[in-house]
């Protein structure tokens, strides 16, 4: 015969098992968010990088026509507004 278990025992256990399982779910929840922030953040890089790459090009093509044509080649300068 198995020896008797208090029953406040056996609540504690239960609450410990509900506890754990939570916590179990949110480790699982906060791994899948963590997943898919990484696929965002790599699928942007790709995105300004391919974009800074198509920049360069161009400004690597307007060189060589200018130079081609026996002119210069002056990139844009940054706008900035100064406001007060």
């Amino acid at each position: 015969m198995a020896p008797k278990v208090p029953e406040s025992v056996l609540k504690k256990q239960a609450t410990q098992a509900k506890i754990a399982e939570q916590a179990k779910q949110a480790s699982y929840e906060a791994k899948q968010k963590k997943r898919q922030d990484k696929k965002d953040a790599i699928a942007s890089a790709e995105k300004y990088a391919a974009e800074y790459k198509a920049a360069e090009e161009a400004a690597v093509t307007n060189r060589r026509e200018a130079k081609a044509k026996g002119g210069f080649y002056v990139p844009p300068m940054p706008k900035l507004a100064l406001v007060i």
